[in-house]
């Protein structure tokens, strides 16, 4: 699977490291298991999916890319693997998840991995993001949304990065850099395809 990335331009060690560092097979059903390592999404139940390794590798590059990464909040903890992978490149993460019966899963498959970064998992709507917490110097939202939702680029330090999937039947991965109080640049990467951001918490 990482030599495969390399080749699909994945060049930050850190980020190959991790992916290298955590069992994806772990994190998704075991009748799926002998997909685990194939560069594609898979069911996570709940309509929800864990994103294909490229994806995962693809968003922690650009949010890591010639920086330290810090602390982090992931938006849309799903199973947890995401969330794994980013706590062997950043310092803290702060994952949230809006689906309950998902948070205890990511929970329960993160409990049996032992990770270098401080990890916390929060039960929460995941588009409001998680203020008392806030600043972060890198923000992943792991949904789709029309558009980012304001309350997560103010919860951005100001050189800080936010990348997220944006649009609906047509997405591109955004690359936003908080640039000062009031002042976010904007950046258009790859096209993809993930399920939809929604507000709310859901049992």
């Amino acid at each position: 699977m990482v030599s495969r990335m390399r080749e699909q331009g994945i060049e930050d060690e850190r980020v190959l490291a991790a992916m290298r560092a955590v069992p994806r097979h772990l994190f998704v059903d075991e009748g799926l298991a002998s997909h685990a390592y194939e560069d594609a999404a898979l069911p996570i139940g709940h309509e929800q999916t864990i994103s294909q390794p490229w994806v995962v590798a693809r968003m922690i590059s650009v949010l890591a890319h010639g920086r330290e990464l810090g602390k982090v909040m992931e938006v849309g903890a799903g199973c947890g693997y995401q969330a794994a992978v980013l706590a062997h490149v950043a310092r803290e993460v702060h994952a949230i998840e809006r689906i309950h019966g998902l948070y205890e899963l990511a929970r329960s498959n993160l409990q049996k991995l032992h990770l270098p970064g401080r990890l916390r998992v929060v039960f929460g709507d995941g588009m409001a993001g998680l203020p008392g917490t806030a600043p972060f110097d890198g923000i992943v939202i792991a949904a789709a949304g029309l558009k980012i939702p304001l309350a997560l680029l103010e919860q951005l330090a100001i050189g800080g990065r936010l990348i997220a999937p944006e649009g609906g039947t047509t997405q591109r991965l955004v690359l936003i850099e908080r640039t000062g109080t009031s002042a976010w640049n904007r950046q258009e990467l790859d096209a993809v395809r993930f399920v939809p951001l929604r507000p709310g918490t859901q049992y």
